[in-house]
């Protein structure tokens, strides 16, 4: 089908669809708060389990602190793994060249260099451990309810260091998405009034003049009268 814009039509202004990941900017910012929450409440009282050399003297204690830490952390994890690829994508499509140079975000953008690594490896985790959990339930029939709780504690010790990564990552990832977010609303109006203004010279263009009507054809000459002899 052909287009029927004039040539000089600009496209129509986009919609907020592409910016659908703008949503879960704020539960990012939330998880890497609580990552590093968990993470402070461990260093608050890690030393009470240790001695005057750093070395447990608790060490049920200090396990089980570990334990803790590790569990709270994974949970805000699993928050990254569920948005962040998107808000991420969604991030370096809308940042400009010049956002990685200067700005309020220039910075942040920076530090998401290494994110895809925690990201990939967090998930490698996630996949791995999920796939035991359906093997023991294969091999050994209602043996999940009894292992389970060991293998999430597994899990979780081996994601902490992901989770120690986007407890500085993350934050990074949410301040630049939502301040491209609000950059985008800003420009939204112009982009509109960019479109509507192409859509009213479509219009114009559109509206041609009605052809002329066709030139009357002219009077038949009337026959000359024959004289009389």
């Amino acid at each position: 089908m052909p287009d029927s814009r004039a040539p000089y039509e600009e496209p129509p202004a986009p919609t907020a669809d592409h910016l659908a990941w703008r949503q879960h900017v704020p539960s990012l910012a939330s998880a890497a708060a609580g990552i590093r929450q968990a993470s402070d409440a461990w260093d608050a009282i890690s030393d009470s389990f240790c001695g005057t050399d750093n070395w447990p003297i608790d060490e049920k204690g200090y396990a089980d602190g570990k334990v803790k830490r590790d569990a709270e952390a994974w949970a805000h994890v699993e928050v990254f793994l569920d948005h962040g690829p998107e808000v991420l994508a969604g991030v370096r499509a809308a940042a400009s060249g010049p956002d990685y140079v200067e700005g309020p975000i220039s910075e942040d953008l920076r530090r998401l260099r290494g994110i895809d690594t925690s990201l990939d490896r967090a998930a490698k985790i996630r996949q791995e451990w999920d796939e035991v959990l359906v093997l023991m339930d294969a091999s050994q029939p209602g043996s999940r309810a009894m292992y389970a709780s060991q293998a999430e504690e597994i899990r979780n010790s081996e994601g902490w260091h992901y989770a120690d990564e986007l407890s500085y990552q993350g934050p990074a990832l949410a301040r630049a998405g939502d301040y491209l977010a609000s950059r985008a609303d800003l420009e939204q109006p112009s982009q509109t009034e960019r479109a509507h203004a192409a859509l009213a010279r479509s219009t114009a263009g559109s509206r041609r003049a009605p052809p002329a009507s066709p030139p009357a054809p002219p009077a038949a000459m009337p026959t000359a009268l024959r004289r009389s002899r």
